[in-house]
């Protein structure tokens, strides 16, 4: 679990992925993925209409603003890693790269890294800057927040946002 492996703690952290019948399945608000159980997950339209379960994550806009940027993404992750956050609070990260290509791995799996600047918790104007850099990446950095990820599946999302994770560790 992301839990587990430290990628989050508390209750921050949320995931999503497309179901078969196209609708969004994703991590509820204010549940720790340590907690998360299947019956708990809340389920909404790619507009955003919650269908069922409890109410989504307060950062649903930022996995949806992926999915519109994104079509063939089947799922999006998006955790508050220490490592990668630390690099996020860094005064002079390049803007278009936040992380160097430290591993044959990061180059495989992550690309380049554009930060988007900080926006406070819950604000909206957050997805329109995610979808569009989201249109080119399949990973972004938050400023001061963290890291997300689009993926072919939840493995594929997980693995690039692990590998963020390792060589922002490595590179501090």
């Amino acid at each position: 679990s992301f839990f587990r492996r430290g990628l989050t703690f508390g209750r921050t952290g949320n995931l999503s992925a497309v179901d078969t019948d196209g609708t969004v399945i994703m991590t509820p608000t204010g549940v720790s993925l340590e907690r998360l159980r299947i019956g708990s997950l809340s389920r909404v339209t790619r507009d955003g209409q919650h269908i069922s379960g409890p109410p989504p994550t307060k950062e649903a806009f930022l996995h949806l603003a992926f999915y519109r940027a994104r079509p063939a993404a089947r799922a999006v992750v998006h955790t508050h890693s220490t490592h990668s956050v630390a690099v996020s609070c860094l005064r002079d990260v390049n803007s278009t790269n936040a992380l160097p290509v430290l591993t044959a791995y990061y180059a495989m799996r992550v690309g380049e890294l554009p930060i988007l600047p900080y926006h406070a918790p819950g604000d909206q104007t957050l997805g329109t800057a995610a979808e569009l850099a989201a249109a080119e990446h399949h990973a972004l950095l938050l400023a001061n927040h963290g890291p997300i990820v689009a993926g072919d599946d939840l493995a594929a999302a997980a693995d690039a946002l692990e590998e963020i994770e390792e060589t922002a560790k490595l590179y501090l």
